[in-house]
Protein backbone atom coordinates (compact mmCIF):
# COMPACT_ATOMS: atom_id res chain seq x y z
CA UNK A 1 0.00 0.00 0.00
CA UNK A 2 1.38 3.39 -1.03
CA UNK A 3 2.16 5.96 1.65
CA UNK A 4 -0.53 8.28 0.31
CA UNK A 5 -3.23 5.77 1.25
CA UNK A 6 -2.34 6.25 4.91
CA UNK A 7 -3.03 9.98 4.73
CA UNK A 8 -6.27 11.34 6.14
CA UNK A 9 -6.34 14.01 3.41
CA UNK A 10 -6.16 11.38 0.66
CA UNK A 11 -8.92 9.29 2.26
CA UNK A 12 -11.15 12.34 2.82
CA UNK A 13 -10.59 13.49 -0.76
CA UNK A 14 -11.56 10.03 -2.01
CA UNK A 15 -14.80 10.35 -0.03
CA UNK A 16 -15.29 13.83 -1.51
CA UNK A 17 -14.92 12.43 -5.04
CA UNK A 18 -17.46 9.72 -4.25
CA UNK A 19 -19.95 12.27 -2.92
CA UNK A 20 -19.48 14.51 -5.96
CA UNK A 21 -20.23 11.57 -8.27
CA UNK A 22 -23.34 10.73 -6.26
CA UNK A 23 -24.44 14.35 -6.15
CA UNK A 24 -24.01 14.97 -9.87
CA UNK A 25 -25.86 11.79 -10.87
CA UNK A 26 -29.15 13.69 -10.55
CA UNK A 27 -28.08 16.81 -12.48
CA UNK A 28 -29.99 17.70 -15.67
CA UNK A 29 -28.93 15.72 -18.71
CA UNK A 30 -27.83 18.89 -20.53
CA UNK A 31 -25.15 19.38 -17.83
CA UNK A 32 -23.53 16.00 -18.47
CA UNK A 33 -20.73 17.48 -20.58
CA UNK A 34 -20.69 20.79 -18.71
CA UNK A 35 -20.89 21.18 -14.96
CA UNK A 36 -21.10 17.45 -14.20
CA UNK A 37 -17.95 16.70 -16.16
CA UNK A 38 -16.07 19.64 -14.64
CA UNK A 39 -17.05 18.79 -11.08
CA UNK A 40 -16.15 15.15 -11.45
CA UNK A 41 -12.76 15.94 -13.01
CA UNK A 42 -11.96 18.36 -10.18
CA UNK A 43 -13.03 15.90 -7.51
CA UNK A 44 -10.96 13.08 -9.02
CA UNK A 45 -7.98 15.39 -9.50
CA UNK A 46 -7.66 16.08 -5.78
CA UNK A 47 -6.72 12.58 -4.50
CA UNK A 48 -5.00 11.72 -7.80
CA UNK A 49 -2.53 14.57 -7.48
CA UNK A 50 -1.91 13.82 -3.82
CA UNK A 51 -1.03 10.26 -4.80
CA UNK A 52 1.13 11.36 -7.73
CA UNK A 53 3.01 13.84 -5.58
CA UNK A 54 3.76 11.19 -2.98
CA UNK A 55 5.01 8.90 -5.71
CA UNK A 56 7.52 11.44 -6.99
CA UNK A 57 9.91 11.12 -4.07
CA UNK A 58 10.89 14.73 -3.30
CA UNK A 59 9.26 17.38 -1.16
CA UNK A 60 9.46 19.92 -3.98
CA UNK A 61 7.54 17.66 -6.35
CA UNK A 62 5.06 16.70 -3.65
CA UNK A 63 4.37 20.36 -2.91
CA UNK A 64 3.90 21.04 -6.63
CA UNK A 65 1.22 18.34 -6.89
CA UNK A 66 -0.39 19.42 -3.62
CA UNK A 67 -0.81 22.89 -5.13
CA UNK A 68 -2.55 21.29 -8.12
CA UNK A 69 -4.88 19.45 -5.71
CA UNK A 70 -5.54 22.71 -3.90
CA UNK A 71 -6.42 24.40 -7.19
CA UNK A 72 -8.86 21.61 -8.02
CA UNK A 73 -10.47 21.96 -4.60
CA UNK A 74 -10.86 25.70 -5.18
CA UNK A 75 -12.42 25.07 -8.60
CA UNK A 76 -14.82 22.59 -7.05
CA UNK A 77 -15.80 25.23 -4.51
CA UNK A 78 -17.03 27.51 -7.31
CA UNK A 79 -18.76 24.68 -9.12
CA UNK A 80 -20.61 23.63 -5.97
CA UNK A 81 -21.77 27.20 -5.49
CA UNK A 82 -23.00 27.37 -9.09
CA UNK A 83 -24.83 24.07 -8.62
CA UNK A 84 -26.59 25.47 -5.59
CA UNK A 85 -27.46 28.73 -7.35
CA UNK A 86 -28.87 26.82 -10.31
CA UNK A 87 -30.89 24.70 -7.82
CA UNK A 88 -29.25 21.49 -9.04
CA UNK A 89 -28.48 20.61 -5.42
CA UNK A 90 -30.28 21.28 -2.17
CA UNK A 91 -28.88 23.56 0.48
CA UNK A 92 -28.43 20.50 2.67
CA UNK A 93 -26.36 18.67 0.03
CA UNK A 94 -24.39 21.83 -0.62
CA UNK A 95 -23.49 22.23 3.05
CA UNK A 96 -22.44 18.57 3.33
CA UNK A 97 -20.20 18.48 0.26
CA UNK A 98 -18.91 22.04 0.65
CA UNK A 99 -17.95 21.30 4.25
CA UNK A 100 -16.03 18.19 3.19
CA UNK A 101 -14.30 20.13 0.41
CA UNK A 102 -13.34 22.90 2.85
CA UNK A 103 -11.93 20.34 5.25
CA UNK A 104 -9.87 18.71 2.47
CA UNK A 105 -8.72 22.14 1.30
CA UNK A 106 -7.44 23.03 4.79
CA UNK A 107 -5.65 19.70 5.13
CA UNK A 108 -3.91 20.23 1.78
CA UNK A 109 -2.85 23.74 2.85
CA UNK A 110 -1.47 22.36 6.11
CA UNK A 111 0.42 19.61 4.32
CA UNK A 112 1.92 22.16 1.90
CA UNK A 113 3.05 24.27 4.85
CA UNK A 114 4.65 21.29 6.62
CA UNK A 115 6.39 19.98 3.51
CA UNK A 116 7.69 23.40 2.47
CA UNK A 117 9.17 23.89 5.93
CA UNK A 118 10.76 20.43 5.81
CA UNK A 119 12.36 21.36 2.49
CA UNK A 120 13.78 24.55 4.00
CA UNK A 121 15.17 22.69 7.00
CA UNK A 122 16.81 20.10 4.75
CA UNK A 123 18.47 22.77 2.57
CA UNK A 124 22.02 23.63 3.55
CA UNK A 125 22.25 27.03 5.20
CA UNK A 126 24.83 29.46 3.87
CA UNK A 127 27.90 29.74 6.04
CA UNK A 128 28.52 33.08 7.73
CA UNK A 129 32.11 34.38 7.39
Amino acid sequence: MGPHKNLRVWNESMELAKKVYQLTASFPREELFGLVSQMRRCAVSIPSNIAEGYGRGTNAELVHFLYISLGSSNELDSQLELSRRFSYITDEDFVLVDSLNNSVNKMIQSLIYVRKNQSREASPQPQKP
